[in-house]
């Protein structure tokens, strides 16, 4: 029996012309979901007590926080740590390697500056007032960018 490239996820899977092979691909866009779901969790969670420990705030446009925690969660899927979604790196897992870029960045630990946006100090202008975001929040900013 021929197996699909379901097996990265660790799931031997009938070839698609098989009708099992239609169960399968079920339940890996599943395992999937799952997994983005635990890490956009993770990173709202971190996000939110970051947020409380360094006294900073989201941004006023919740879909500015929520694009940036999403940016972070799929990096810390793919690489392993939240690599800063909002640079451009010719070897991300170099980056992730030296640590400086990893969330929160030198940057931020220094100086409280943050280039994502997504912790502001009060005195910035696009500063909200909350330290806090819903998933159902994060779910409403990231809406048609898959």
């Amino acid at each position: 029996m021929a197996l699909s490239a379901s097996r990265a996820f660790g799931i031997a899977c009938p070839a698609p012309s098989r009708p099992a092979a239609r169960r399968c691909v079920l339940v890996r866009a599943t395992e999937q979901v799952a997994t983005e779901s635990h890490s956009l969790e993770v990173m709202r969670k971190f996000s939110e007590q970051y947020a409380k420990r360094s006294g900073t705030y989201f941004c006023v446009d919740k879909s500015v926080t929520a694009v940036v925690i999403q940016g972070l969660a799929e990096h810390k899927d793919q690489l392993g740590a939240p690599l800063c979604p909002c640079r451009h790196y010719d070897d991300k897992e170099a980056e992730v390697a030296q640590g400086f870029w990893n969330c929160p960045c030198v940057p931020m630990r220094e100086r409280k500056e943050c280039h994502c946006m997504l912790f502001l100090t009060e005195d910035n202008d696009f500063a909200g007032k909350d330290q806090d975001i819903s998933m159902e929040e994060i779910n409403d900013g990231i809406k048609g960018m898959h």
